[in-house]
């Protein structure tokens, strides 16, 4: 049988104890499956003559006994998420109640939902383009307002919309191009170099901004993972306290105290930190403590896989040989360097002195007291400039998956060595063999000619119950 024939369902709310939990159904025998196994309150409703967009109290019946209390939510098709007959069940919270549900209705004659099923058949049905669809997971994980209001406007149509401008101006350029050079016997007017030019460099300045905004926008919906480096003694395990907002590390005068990473999940502004608190980084000698030697050692390591690396540097006494080896190995990478202790040093000589000395290594430099709350500002600040999300429109279209950058990466490079044709002096027919491998990029991009083995991949990233 057509997996779209038959009728699926599955938990949509977390596993677990909570007030409530929703099994959704949906497909073509959506309602007399449920009639099997839901009894209304009131005598004399049906379930198979509910109408869309109503609700039902009552209960569910398994294996002929009535269990627990029931709200029935109920959408006809097309006008629902999977654009099929669906039901949406609310029982009591907790694992019992939503598992004999969900055997009631296994026993009626659904079948077990897929990963991504139901948002699979929303664009089966047509209710959603691929783009949207993988939007939906984006919504769901995003950590943050911002990352979710990027990831909705996605779900809300606007980056199709957006690549759809592009495809358009890329088809009339093509037809027209494709007329002119098969039909000479016809008078189709000749396609001016300017306009040309300028149709191809204004659709590959689109695809220019998408593409810079992809790393912004992963930030905003899935944060970044910071570490913070330094010598012993620098204020690390303090600043990590004050952005998590409590004592979230030991923080003693003894040199070596964090010996181990420290993990901390932090909102800094809009942009979510997964804090990655570090060994004290020095020469231990060769006969050194073993164990503060392998912490530093995982430090190092951590620097190499960091997203964002805050560099902390003891303001309040001159910078040494270990503290320029931190500077070095920095640079190149998305680092700030963290001027502690300003309150002891203030911002004079040393602080000028301390400014040269790693002016070269470093995105920028910030003084503050990892005790004060006030100093969070500024770095918030700088950490959204250093990861472009500073200037980034949450509500703006977006590219939200590795797959939609490769393809609009792919496109936007075909335009550029159209442009490239043009420049060299090649006849049009060439340029427009590049225009035609942009436009079957973004096809593949929005869904439109995507392969099953494309829309596989994206949908086994989904959980079951969406």
């Amino acid at each position: 049988m057509d997996r779209l024939q038959q009728t699926i369902c599955a938990l949509a709310t977390p596993p677990g104890t909570g007030g409530i939990a929703v099994v959704r159904v949906s497909g073509p025998d959506a309602y007399p499956m449920v009639e099997k196994i839901f009894v209304p309150l009131h005598v004399g409703r049906k379930v198979a003559e509910a109408k869309g967009y109503t609700a039902m109290l009552g209960h569910y019946l398994l294996h002929g006994a009535e269990m627990d209390e029931c709200v029935a939510l109920f959408f006809r098709a097309p006008h629902s998420y999977t654009g099929e007959d669906v039901i949406e069940l609310s029982v009591h919270g907790g694992t019992a109640m939503a598992d004999g549900l969900l055997e009631a209705l296994i026993t009626a004659g659904c079948a077990p939902a897929g990963p991504g099923e139901f948002t699979r058949r929303a664009l089966e049905n047509g209710r959603m383009s691929l783009t949207q669809a993988e939007a939906v997971m984006e919504v769901i994980a995003a950590n943050g307002r911002q990352g979710a209001a990027l990831a909705k406007s996605a779900l809300d149509g606007r980056l199709a919309k957006r690549i759809g401008k592009i495809q358009t101006a890329l088809q009339t350029l093509n037809a027209h191009l494709t007329a002119w050079v098969d039909y000479p016997e016809e008078d189709v007017p000749e396609l001016s170099d300017a306009a040309f030019v300028g149709t191809l460099t204004e659709q590959k300045a689109a695809l220019d901004a998408l593409i810079s905004g992809y790393s912004a926008g992963a930030v905003l919906r899935h944060g970044v993972d910071c570490v913070l480096l330094g010598r012993p003694n620098v204020g690390k395990s303090t600043l990590l306290n004050l952005l998590a907002g409590f004592d979230r590390a030991i923080v003693t005068p003894v040199a070596g105290t964090t010996r181990d990473i420290v993990e901390q999940a932090v909102q800094l502004g809009s942009v979510r930190l997964n804090l990655f608190d570090t060994a004290g980084v020095r020469d231990v000698g060769e006969h050194g403590d073993a164990v503060e030697a392998e912490g530093i050692r995982r430090s190092w390591k951590k620097l190499e896989e960091a997203g964002l690396v805050l560099a902390v540097f003891d303001l309040a006494a001159p910078l040494n040989e270990e503290d320029l080896e931190i500077a070095r190995r920095c640079q190149g990478r998305p680092a700030l360097a963290i001027l502690n202790k300003q309150d002891l040093a203030g911002q004079g000589e040393a602080f000028t002195a301390a400014q040269q000395q790693l002016a070269p290594y470093f995105k920028a430099i910030i003084p503050l007291t990892a005790r004060d709350a006030a100093s969070l500002q500024p770095l918030c600040q700088a950490v959204a400039q250093l990861l472009g999300t500073a200037n980034l429109d949450p509500n703006a279209a977006a590219l939200c998956s590795a797959r939609q950058l490769s393809a609009a990466k792919e496109a936007r490079d075909a335009l550029a060595e159209a442009l490239n044709s043009q420049e060299d002096g090649f006849g049009l027919d060439a340029a427009g063999v590049c225009i035609s491998d942009a436009q079957r990029a973004l096809a593949r991009l929005t869904g439109e000619d995507a392969t099953e083995a494309t829309i596989d991949e994206v949908f086994s990233t989904f959980c079951v119950g969406k």
